[in-house]
């Protein structure tokens, strides 16, 4: 016999299920949870795809992969430790900076604010700060020994100030006096606001640059600075090399690199996929179940049909065949609304939240917590495929007991109830 014939049988008997209003229902709920959960899923993972991408180009973008900083001084021979890293395999350049930290004023006090001295011309190589504004402002930045300074935007707003504005940045008066370890008097130090950078995170309300030379100038370091960044070719393999290059410097250097400082962000990423994976797929599981009770109603529903089939000469097997075939005709179906939907919205999820937001008034993500201040999706096709792939094993396998079951059916016992 065929077995094109079992395949028609169980297109028949999916299509005729709406004779029994209950078996409709309950198939219907099966379809309904298998498309449900994976759509979200497919969400789910995109988001997270999304905040891993802009953790990386964002966040890992404009903080160093590495960093070796002076210990208890500045670094002397800058550019040696940057002709070293060139040296190694891995790591594709190094910057100089220098770091200064004071407060500045605002509406209601103070606000802590840390401002980074860059070299462009060597930053550009580690760093894509410079696409977060515009191309004036970043060769204006360049501009050596002048007062200039970039500030992020929420900052900019917080302390009300726009392109031209002066700010004045406190600081302590160190004594430079050996003798003694007073602070001295607090000194300003005034800058002109040549620009903003727009990350979209909590970098634009703690972080500024200006020019390496004039920062060097207010600290009186002369040719040294606060420390080299490096930029390694893979991130994860960052620790391992500003550690080989640390270990190679004859000056006692603080060692750290970006899983220190942002790790965090990428680990808890990982667990809320990771628990996120697991929860939806136990959805799509106990939806699968519903496939469990259709089918075992439509055995019921079915069984002199079955024994009229059997004592046509019909195998064992093809019977299997009809019902897994009917069991899985509301797994694809499942799969192919819930994969529609899925990516529909895993595409558009950006807008979707921003249209959330502008409809209720609230914030999804604030930027005083998250590293970002938005909804961030990435659709990646092998996600979308392996969870329909998941969704359809799962509801296939719940074919397999009812379908053995229908198998089973005695067709004189049954023609005897008819």
């Amino acid at each position: 016999m065929s077995p094109l014939l079992s395949i028609w049988i169980g297109w028949r008997f999916y299509m005729a299920r709406q004779s029994n209003n209950l078996i409709s229902f309950i198939s219907f709920a099966s379809t309904a949870g298998i498309a449900l959960g994976v759509a979200v899923l497919i969400v789910v993972l995109s988001a997270m795809n999304g905040f891993e991408s802009e953790l990386e180009n964002r966040m890992l973008g404009v903080v160093a992969h590495g960093e070796l900083s002076g210990v208890n001084q500045p670094i002397d021979n800058w550019q040696g430790i940057v002709k070293d890293a060139n040296k190694i395999a891995g790591i594709v350049a190094a910057a100089p900076y220098i770091r200064l930290q004071g407060l500045v004023q605002k509406s209601g006090g103070f606000q802590g604010l840390t401002l980074l001295g860059v070299d462009t011309e060597y930053e550009q190589k580690v760093s894509n700060i410079s696409q977060f504004m515009s191309a004036d402002t970043w060769s204006e930045l360049g501009v050596k020994d002048k007062n200039s300074i970039v500030l992020g935007k929420g900052l900019a707003t917080s302390l009300g100030l726009t392109v031209g504005d002066a700010l004045s940045l406190y600081m302590p008066n160190v004594n430079t006096d050996p003798s003694t370890k007073r602070i001295g008097s607090t000194k300003s130090y005034r800058f002109t606001v040549i620009g903003v950078f727009e990350l979209g995170g909590e970098l634009d309300l703690s972080t500024a640059y200006v020019p390496m030379q004039y920062a060097a100038s207010i600290l009186n370091m002369g040719e040294q600075v606060s420390g080299v960044r490096i930029k390694a070719a893979q991130v994860f393999e960052a620790p391992r090399l500003i550690r080989e290059l640390g270990f190679s410097q004859k000056q006692y250097l603080y060692i750290t690199d970006w899983t220190r400082t942002q790790g965090h962000l990428y680990q808890d990423i990982q667990l809320v996929r990771s628990v996120m994976y697991l929860v939806l797929a136990l959805v799509i599981a106990v939806a699968c179940f519903n496939i469990v009770s259709t089918l075992v109603m439509a055995v019921r529903d079915k069984q002199s049909e079955i024994a009229i089939l059997l004592t046509m000469g019909m195998k064992r097997s093809a019977i299997m065949v009809v019902f897994i075939i009917q069991g899985a005709l509301n797994g694809v179906l499942g799969c192919l609304l819930g994969g529609a939907f899925g990516v529909l919205i895993a595409k558009n999820l950006s807008f979707i939240a921003q249209g959330i937001e502008n409809l209720f008034g609230i914030q999804l993500l604030s930027a005083d917590i998250y590293f970002i201040d938005f909804l961030p999706s990435q659709l990646h096709l092998s996600d979308v495929g392996f969870v329909l792939l998941l969704a359809f094993v799962m509801s296939l396998i719940s074919t397999l007991y009812p379908a053995w079951k229908a198998s089973q059916i005695a067709p004189a016992s049954a023609l005897a109830g008819r």
